[in-house]
């Protein structure tokens, strides 16, 4: 890998979807996060952020050495304008250190109130040449999120021939429309995918119904009993990471504004380890182990996207019913280190005794297996059973931390 030392590391950027999200994002290893406030970004089914919230995760940021991006991405229609500027001028008191923008009309709004800001181009503005990216950069872009439609030889050329900074997704759920510029929501549910309203249409199972026979369904019907004609695998670009590295990039992105702490948590511990891994003055070696817990968290199947070339039908092919694998339960969290025997933990779902579980620490190394042999409560009193949204009190048999997790095996029926 000594091709490999002379490029930048870049940023691992992970998703916030809440507060929360981000505190973990960020002790998990991510360089920055990127965060959506109440409106006006493409996540809008997400808790998302007051503006206090914003200053308390930009403060928490900072405090780490970290980045912390607003996402206002939505495509504005002439009403939000004025809605937007107020926006803006509101931000304006927060330290943020980008905001993620499509519109070029938001573009000239920023650059107009708060001309201090970076501005990043979204990847749904469909970047997918380097003239398109020389052209965002004249308008005062300093980053381009580059369109996922792109292949690592695309993007080569992309950083070749622009002085725009290059970031890209490099893991997680991907739309049929693969930047984001999708109208079947709208059609289908007077919901805006554009402006951060998807139903998700394109995941619905679908039958055909012929003209004069109403209420007679016919279903759809391709491997194993479903279709999935419309529906994208996920995106893993864990097994690819030198090859990333070498096209020059200088952000790698995750998706999942809207997943669960354990999601965020489980994927950017893991893209940290191997970025750290291959930026290292070792040699880079990939991990089995890293695909292994990749595939621990919900998912559909994963694949390369364009980046490898075309996927073709290796794309969109899930193979089961809704498309998802969810081989492992996100159970609780450390709420504070191991003091003496004991550990507080806020349950996320039911823990009972007898539970055989996986602790995940920060790092692969700190993970540990055991069964749970005794649960008490608030008050130290022995109980039989945690439930979602109580606090408890478990012995972990090992050293844990603040915001390590628990997590239990699916046993398959």
């Amino acid at each position: 890998m000594d091709e490999t030392r002379n490029y930048k590391k870049p940023l691992l950027i992970a998703p916030a979807g809440n507060l929360d999200k981000l505190k973990i994002a960020v002790d998990y290893g991510a360089d920055a996060v990127y965060a959506g406030g109440k409106e006006f970004n493409l996540r809008s089914g997400s808790a998302n952020f007051t503006l206090d919230e914003i200053g308390e995760g930009v403060e928490y940021a900072h405090q780490k050495g970290k980045y912390f991006y607003v996402a206002l991405n939505i495509f504005a229609h002439n009403y939000h304008l004025t809605q937007v500027e107020h926006y803006l001028n509101s931000l304006a008191k927060y330290p943020i250190d980008a905001l993620i923008v499509s519109d070029p009309g938001i573009i000239v709004l920023v650059k107009q109130l708060l001309p201090e800001v970076p501005i990043h181009l979204s990847t749904q503005a469909n970047c997918t040449n380097y003239q398109s990216a020389n052209f965002w950069h004249h308008q005062g872009v300093k980053r381009v999120v580059l369109a996922r439609e792109l292949s690592l030889d695309e993007i080569v050329q992309i950083n070749a021939n622009s002085d725009c900074e290059t970031e890209v997704f490099i893991h997680g759920a991907m739309c049929i429309s693969y930047s984001g510029r999708c109208y079947l929501s709208s059609y289908m549910a007077d919901r805006g995918a554009n402006l951060g309203d998807c139903a998700q249409s394109c995941r619905w199972k679908y039958a055909i119904v012929e003209e004069k026979r109403p209420g007679e369904y016919f279903e759809v019907y391709e491997d194993n009993g479903f279709t999935s004609v419309m529906s994208s695998r996920d995106l893993c670009m864990i097994q690819h990471m030198p090859e990333l590295l070498k096209a020059g990039i200088n952000a790698f992105k995750i998706e999942g504004r809207m997943k669960s702490q354990y999601y965020v948590a489980a994927v950017t511990r893991i893209y940290r380890e191997a970025i750290d891994c291959l930026c290292s003055h070792g040699a880079y070696e990939y991990q089995s182990q890293w695909l292994e817990e990749l595939g621990k968290i919900s998912h559909r199947k994963y694949c390369t996207g364009f980046f490898l070339g075309n996927p073709s039908k290796n794309g969109q092919v899930v193979e089961s019913e809704n498309g998802y694998a969810q081989p492992y339960k996100f159970l609780g969290l450390f709420e504070n280190h191991k003091n003496g025997n004991y550990a507080r933990v806020l349950a996320k779902n039911k823990i009972e005794i007898g539970d055989e579980i996986e602790i995940m620490g920060k790092q692969m190394n700190q993970d540990f297996t055991q069964t749970v042999k005794e649960i008490f409560d608030q008050e130290m009193k022995p109980i039989q059973k945690a439930n979602p949204g109580q606090r408890v009190f478990i012995a972990p048999i090992k050293s844990i931390e603040k915001d390590f997790m628990i997590r239990k095996k699916i046993e398959e029926e």
